[in-house]
């Protein structure tokens, strides 16, 4: 085999070069319907190739190089402290590049680094990729695992796992084991996930589902929003509907929708829901309003309960001082110390000293010293303690239907 030698600053017209390549600082190389290196193609400084170069591997020693068609590295490309631009399609068995790649047409590697930047303007297909700052991608990425030290923005992905110390701006796709961002996470379009964690905002602009979803500050979905687990320690928003195991939020919660939970729902401030709400269980710190919930087991209630249609679980616990509007529908219902209600329909029905009902309707009712009921309705027992007051107690054979 021969090898070729361009000198520095030189301008050269090459086809097939039968061993090694080598060429200098600012050489530019016009290829003779393609250039074919069945060697190594080694380059200084920055280079131009003008039209096509396979090899069997390229290495970059500082500066940029520049491929303005199509590039096929059969082994592994290599740039120390530079950069390579290639216009075309891309090929090659692994890709390690210290400070910026830059890739003009649909590329296909295996293990791909990149120290600084990489950027893409077509598809990119790879088995791993981790890129120390930005990566920008115009077509779709498919890869077994992506991790970026800064911000990653993304058209359709299909991806095991996705990895971001920064922020992360993507059109949608399927990652299926999961997604963690540091920083900001943006899906554009529908998308399917194992699991999320994000340290600061996550927006789903369209419907998106998946397993566990754990947001450190607030959560915004425009759409349907499908979970196994969701939990946000600032403000969650689900201007769609909600479907899920189960729901903790530190602070506030919205739903545009309905929200429907196999599980607990948990919120330690406020929780705003405009159409139904289905769970195991409720604890609410705050005020808790929906058009009507149905929960399979206990309630607790720290402020308020608002509901049009009703609320209904086998236990509700109204805490000290907290109050219910629209009727209430339990096995077992407690009005701690001064908590308020309106009708309350349930087998036993309990309030506390000082706690306040309109109309009780239950089989067994007991009220303590200073609680008061406009109106009893009860089947096997009243007890009435010194001190409290009934305004019209009636003792039936039967109860009516509840209502739910």
């Amino acid at each position: 085999m021969s090898d070729v030698e361009v000198p520095n600053g030189a301008r050269v017209r090459l086809g097939v070069v039968d061993g090694n390549l080598r060429v200098g600082r600012n050489a530019t190389i016009d290829a003779d319907g393609a250039v074919r290196v069945r060697g190594a193609a080694e380059f200084e400084g920055n280079v131009d190739v003008v039209g096509d170069l396979t090899c069997r591997s390229f290495e970059a020693d500082g500066g940029r190089v520049r491929v303005s068609g199509h590039l096929a590295v059969e082994e592994s490309l290599s740039a120390d402290d530079g950069e390579v631009e290639i216009g075309g399609t891309f090929r090659a068995d692994s890709v390690d590049v210290d400070r910026r790649l830059r890739l003009g047409g649909a590329a296909e590697t295996g293990r791909l680094e990149v120290g600084g930047r990489l950027e893409g303007d077509s598809t990119l297909t790879a088995t791993a990729i981790s890129v120390g700052g930005l990566l920008r991608l115009a077509g779709k990425l498919v890869a077994r695992s992506l991790e970026a030290g800064g911000s990653v923005e993304l058209a359709d992905v299909e991806l095991d796992a996705l990895d971001v110390g920064g922020t992360v701006r993507l059109r949608g796709g399927v990652v299926r084991e999961r997604i963690e961002v540091g920083g900001r996470f943006r899906a554009d379009g529908v998308l399917s996930f194992g699991a999320v964690e994000v340290g600061g905002i996550a927006e789903f602009r369209e419907r998106a589902s998946g397993g566990d979803l754990e947001v450190g500050g607030v959560l915004r979905a425009e759409k349907d929003l499908s979970f196994e687990e969701l939990e946000v320690g600032g403000v969650a928003e689900i201007q769609g509907n909600g479907n899920g195991q189960r729901v903790r939020i530190g602070g506030k919660l919205a739903v545009g929708g309905s929200l429907a939970l196999t599980g607990r729902l948990s919120v330690g401030g406020r929780a705003e829901i405009r159409g139904s709400l289905t769970a195991g269980e409720v604890e609410a710190g705050g005020r808790l309003t929906a058009e009507r919930a149905v929960v399979v087991g206990r309630t607790e209630i720290g402020g308020s309960l608002q509901t049009r249609a009703g609320f209904k679980g086998a236990e509700i616990l109204l805490r000290h001082r907290s109050k219910a509007v629209g009727p209430l529908v339990g096995g077992r219902v407690t009005l701690e110390r001064r908590a308020e209600a309106e009708t309350i329909f349930g087998e036993r029905v309990d309030l506390d000293r000082l706690a306040r009902a309109r109309r009780i309707v239950a089989e067994e009712v007991r009220l303590e010293e200073g609680a008061a009921v406009d109106e009893v309705v009860y089947v096997r027992s009243l007890a009435v303690e010194p001190g409290a007051r009934v305004g019209n107690a009636q003792k039936v054979e039967s109860l009516p239907p509840f209502p739910l």
